[in-house]
């Protein structure tokens, strides 16, 4: 059984799966943050859409979300801290950290995402990025090395300028 990658430890049908599927509803803001990590991981973009704030939803741009998702290996979800975001309270906030690589930079996309609860039904609202550093997956490259982009130009020529 596949476990969930949202880093849970339950599996991925007892978990993250009903709330993405739409079968079941998110009881806290920390269950729809885990939910929308395992989206991207998973390429679940319109449950990211339909999961974010109705009044939000025109500032997302579908086709980079998709991008970034499909381009990235994601590696796990740490919860760093909650603010509220029960399933008694309107409004929560969640810290969290995703790791992930994409095109052989190993980064981590740092956030504390705010919530609320709109007629009983938990969305994301928006969030506040906190910076972090890069650090590089593989061993650097050469200007004269060929570009890891694979389009057989030198990298100073391609992406190195």
């Amino acid at each position: 059984m596949e476990k969930c990658p949202c880093g849970s430890g339950l599996v991925y049908s007892a978990c993250c799966e009903p709330l993405i599927r739409g079968k079941q509803e998110a009881p806290t803001a920390e269950a729809l943050m885990r939910a929308r990590y395992t989206a991207y991981a998973k390429g679940e973009i319109e449950f990211i859409e339909s999961s974010h704030e109705r009044d939000q939803q025109d500032q997302v741009s579908i086709e980079e979300t998709r991008k970034w998702s499909q381009e990235s290996t994601w590696h796990g979800l740490k919860i760093l801290s909650k603010e509220k975001g029960g399933v008694n309270d309107e409004t929560g906030k969640v810290e969290f950290v995703a790791s992930y690589s994409q095109r052989g930079l190993r980064d981590s996309y740092h956030e504390i995402g705010e919530f609320k609860k709109v007629n009983g039904r938990w969305f994301y609202d928006k969030g506040t990025i906190v910076p972090t550093t890069i650090v590089r997956d593989g061993p650097k490259l050469g200007r004269n090395d060929p570009c890891f982009c694979g389009s057989g130009k030198k990298y100073k020529l391609c992406h190195g300028r």
